[in-house]
């Protein structure tokens, strides 16, 4: 089966498909100017969507997703955001806990992993 790599770089790829699945790097704003939670939120949902798209897949065929939050307090406006974009017929797995990031502008990251589309 072939690996394909997304956005690769010298560190990490973006995302990577093998065998119908995809994987995709913990994803963080990439605008941080985007300040609270919520529209960091809003942002990295946003790059999962062009990822999965890019990768062959969607959110609705997310299996897992792991939230990582700088502060547990800001657990309700993460899940507003969450909630406005998840699909809502086919959520995924999640779990979220709060974790020290890789720098104080970052508020909220998020992994995933989907299956591609058949």
């Amino acid at each position: 089966m072939t690996i394909k790599r997304f956005e690769a770089g010298a560190r990490m790829s973006q995302a990577v498909s093998h065998g119908g699945l995809v994987f995709l790097a913990g994803q963080v704003a990439s605008d941080t100017v985007a300040t609270g939670v919520t529209a960091q939120t809003q942002a990295v949902l946003g790059q999962i969507d062009r990822l999965l798209a890019e990768a062959g897949s969607h959110k609705s065929r997310i299996l897992s997703a792991t939230i990582y939050l700088a502060d547990m307090a800001t657990f309700p406006e993460m899940n507003a955001a969450w909630d406005a974009w998840v699909d809502k017929a086919e959520p995924p797995a999640r779990a979220t806990v709060e974790a020290k990031l890789a720098g104080p502008e970052y508020l909220v990251e998020i992994v995933v992993v989907a299956a591609q589309a058949a």
